[in-house]
């Protein structure tokens, strides 16, 4: 059995950096073989980098979340730009639009969003987009913007007709922690109606603790439970789920398996 996180905060779980790597050594050896570490901001991403990129199971996405969008350093785009250039980047993110949390003007956060989506394009990688309470815009945005690597809807949080509106897109739909939420019902009912193919599983690390772990910070090692809980709704072998979510996985990031 193996497992893909595509999304952790590790910068978040710990402070400590020593403790940083202890939690990338504890996910490979409950099978977590690969972990997208994820700043949100890019001043947050450097010391992330610099201490984690010789972890053998991560590898790392650069970028600007929305909710940064009133604290960017005047220099945002040279210092994006510069960290995409990096080894061990695979993903421009996260990026997006929040409306729930009105981080600054919502125009400001489509610009940003819209700026970054740009660059990916340039630099010929995939995006992960943030979306809360946002999913016209963020659907109206990719529809022009989208990069040809495709994107990752991360904690998806939409309803399954917001998925099968979002299935034209080359897009990806990645599900966290709170798919093992009995009330989570929005989601129970969007994993069946998806693709396989097109599903991946994060942790949201320290965010999103599946249901098992209840009261703990959550942390990577804990992301079979989520792949458990999405291989029981869609009514498909755990070992199976996990072997395609691990595949869809490797095929988005561009990484071998």
């Amino acid at each position: 059995m193996r497992f893909f996180d595509t999304h952790a905060h590790i910068g978040l779980i710990f402070d400590d950096p020593i403790e940083q790597h202890v939690v990338c050594q504890r996910a490979a050896q409950a099978d977590v073989k690969h972990i997208v570490s994820i700043s949100n901001s890019i001043l947050d991403f450097t010391p992330i980098y610099e201490n984690l990129k010789i972890e053998s199971n991560i590898s790392f996405a650069a970028g600007i979340s929305p909710s940064e969008v009133n604290n960017l350093p005047k220099d945002w785009t040279i210092k994006v730009q510069d960290s995409l250039k990096l080894p061990g980047i695979v993903a421009l993110g996260e990026i997006g639009l929040d409306y729930f949390h009105k981080f600054g003007d919502k125009n400001r956060q489509v610009e940003l969003f819209i700026s970054q989506l740009d660059m990916a394009i340039h630099f010929d990688l995939p995006v992960i987009i943030h979306n809360r309470d946002a999913g016209n815009d963020v659907l109206e945005v990719l529809r022009d913007r989208l990069p040809a690597k495709g994107g990752v809807l991360h904690c998806y949080s939409e309803n399954a007709d917001y998925a099968k509106r979002a299935l034209d897109l080359n897009l990806y739909f990645s599900f966290a922690g709170n798919l093992t939420y009995r009330n989570a019902r929005n989601l129970h009912e969007t994993v069946r109606v998806l693709p396989l193919d097109r599903i991946l599983v994060e942790s949201e690390a320290p965010f999103m603790v599946p249901a098992e772990y209840r009261n703990r910070r959550n942390k990577p090692e804990y992301i079979h439970s989520t792949v458990e809980a999405l291989a029981e709704l869609i009514e498909t072998p755990y070992e199976e789920v996990a072997e395609a979510v691990y595949a869809n996985a490797c095929r988005f990031f561009g990484l071998s398996e």
